[in-house]
């Protein structure tokens, strides 16, 4: 201690000392503990599934590239993407990555879950498969088909329907997960299946690759599939800062990717349960949208890499299905100000 330091026959000096030093010392553990107390990271809980779009977040995670804004994200992994939107309204998650259709029909439904950012748009690595007497979607008619009701497989199947002139009453409907397709392919209980990355490959792989081929994926439709990073509107509000902070570590992740493919295709490869092989054949099946191109998803136009035209697409088709009532205005999904705030440095 200081005090221990003073000549013992110096009892005014000591006193007067105390009296200036006393206050000081507690100021100063008063702001060290603040400072303490304010560097200590910053918790949030984030719902995502097994999607190679969401590499740059696994690759964040492993990294804690996260430290750096001051957060401690944790990825809570749900089997069923549909159950992702209710964890986030009743709170016991922070955020999501969602599909966009899935925003359309929350904020549809009165929950105001918003996009922050896009985060990428499938390009493929979602998928319709089938057998060999398949061959084009119109054979669809009066066959059974194994997806997830309410999910971007569930949207695409009625995507591919719609544009070849037939309804989901045209088909025979199995609701299963996207995990459980792929066994359900194999055992020859499903003649056409509908699923995404990793699942996609492993239906694919099978009988040395013969045995099943893709009818209709997201390439036929660019943008329409999208994946997002959602918040309910309070937590927008309460917790911009960490908001910020988790967009800027995914770009951290997105960069960390492309300058060190190897290195990252091993996390996403671990966090996924493939191998690094498997993980860069999958990632030519998305497109990860750089910061450069994330205000288009925010602004008017007719390509469907826009909100305001995938959104009206996928508004019309959930109304048709009588999941949604009403479709619900563009800029009622999305709150920009994240991204734009970004392009503008």
């Amino acid at each position: 201690m200081r005090s221990s330091r003073l000549s013992p026959t110096s009892n005014s000096s000591s006193s007067l000392l105390s009296r200036l030093f006393k206050p000081a010392l507690g100021l100063a553990v008063s702001l060290a503990a603040a400072s303490s107390f304010a560097a200590s990271p910053t918790a949030m809980k984030i719902g995502t599934v097994v999607w190679i779009g969401y590499g740059p977040f696994y690759v964040a995670e492993a990294l804690d590239l996260y430290k750096k804004y001051n957060l401690k994200v944790s990825l809570q992994v749900f089997t069923d993407p549909a159950l992702i939107p209710p964890a986030i309204a009743s709170g016991a998650i922070d955020g999501g990555h969602l599909t966009y259709d899935q925003v359309v029909g929350q904020v549809a439904g009165g929950n105001m879950q918003k996009v922050v950012m896009p985060i990428d748009y499938s390009n493929g690595g979602d998928a319709i498969v089938a057998d060999a007497s398949i061959k084009t979607v119109k054979d669809f008619k009066g066959k059974k088909i194994g997806f997830n009701p309410l999910s971007p497989s569930d949207f695409l199947l009625s995507y591919a329907l719609k544009s070849n002139g037939l309804t989901d009453k045209d088909i025979t409907p199995v609701s299963m997960t996207p995990e459980a397709v792929p066994a359900a392919m194999a055992s020859g209980q499903m003649p056409i299946g509908v699923t995404y990355e990793p699942s996609l490959s492993q239906i694919l792989g099978q009988g040395g690759g013969k045995k099943f081929k893709v009818v209709f994926s997201s390439k036929n439709a660019p943008g329409l599939i999208a994946d997002v990073m959602v918040f309910d509107d309070k937590v927008i509000k309460a917790k911009p800062t960490e908001i910020n902070g988790m967009i800027k570590a995914y770009l951290d992740g997105l960069a960390y990717m492309k300058a060190k493919p190897d290195e990252a295709a091993k996390i996403i490869g671990k966090f996924m349960g493939v191998t690094p092989k498997e993980v860069k054949e999958q990632l030519s099946g998305v497109y990860n949208i750089p910061l450069t191109e994330m205000p288009k998803a925010f602004i008017k136009a007719k390509e469907t890499t826009s909100y305001y035209a995938s959104g009206e697409i996928i508004g019309e088709l959930l109304k048709n299905k009588g999941q949604i009532k009403t479709i619900p205005a563009a800029e009622a999904t999305f709150d920009a100000q994240f991204v734009t705030a970004l392009t503008k440095k």
